[in-house]
C-alpha cells in the first residue's frame, strides 16, 4: 500500500533496522516457534527479512508492491525466495509452512474484510501446528502524523482474537507493549483439522 515521503524514509532507514533487530522482533517472537520454512507477509524494505534469513534455514517474503519487491529480490535474493504477490491471495501451496509472520504491515490493509483474506491466507499455507505471529503499530500522535496520506487501519486488540478464531486459528494470544503499546498476537493452525 502506498506511503508517504517521510514514511518510505523512515521504514528504510538504518535506525528503523535496528530497532526492528533489537527491539521490534525480540518482543514480537518470544516464544514463537517458527520452525524451518517461513512465509513473511509485507517485508516493505527488508528489516524484518534481514533478520528473520539469520534464524530460519528457508523464508519466503511476500511483497505487494512490485518495485519493493525487486529490490529486496536484489538485496536478498540469494537468501530468501521473494515473491511479488497480494498477502491476501498467495500463490503457495496449501499445509506446506512451518510459520507465517508479518510486523508493521496490517495496519497498510485498507480494509478489514482485505485483513481477515489476510488471516485465513495465512491459515491455508501453514502445516497443521504450524504458528501465525505478529505485531502491529497502535494510534498514538506520532504514528497519526507519520500516515498523513497513507492508509492506516490499525487491529483493534480486543476483536483480534476473535477474527483470528474466524480464520481457524486456536492458542491465539494478543497484547500491548507496556511502553509503546505496541500490539502482538500469535495463533495456531490445529495439529488436526477437525
Amino acid at each position: 500500500m502506498p506511503m508517504n515521503r517521510a514514511h518510505r524514509r523512515l521504514c528504510s532507514s538504518e535506525k528503523w533496522a535496528t530497532g526492528v533487530r533489537e527491539q521490534l522482533l525480540p518482543w514480537a517472537l518470544e516464544g514463537v516457534e517458527l520452525g524451518e520454512d517461513i512465509v513473511e507477509i509485507g517485508p516493505g524494505y527488508g528489516a524484518n527479512l534481514r533478520v528473520l534469513i539469520e534464524q530460519v534455514p528457508r523464508v519466503t517474503a511476500v511483497e505487494i508492491d512490485g518495485e519493493t519487491a525487486a529490490l529486496l529480490h536484489d538485496k536478498w535474493g540469494d537468501r530468501a525466495r521473494i515473491l511479488h504477490a497480494d498477502g491476501a491471495q498467495m500463490p503457495l501451496p496449501d499445509n506446506a509452512f512451518s510459520a507465517v509472520v508479518c510486523f508493521t504491515m496490517l495496519h497498510h490493509v485498507p480494509t478489514d474484510a482485505q485483513q481477515d483474506r489476510i488471516f485465513a491466507e495465512a491459515f491455508r499455507v501453514l502445516r497443521p501446528g504450524g504458528t501465525f505471529a505478529g505485531a502491529d503499530s497502535q494510534l498514538n500522535f506520532r504514528f497519526r502524523v507519520l500516515h498523513i496520506g497513507d492508509t492506516m487501519n490499525t487491529l483493534d486488540a480486543a476483536t483480534l482474537p476473535a477474527r483470528l478464531s474466524r480464520a481457524g486459528f486456536t492458542g491465539i494470544a494478543v497484547d500491548r507493549h507496556p511502553e509503546t503499546g505496541g500490539l502482538r498476537f500469535s495463533a495456531r493452525r490445529p495439529a488436526e483439522d477437525s
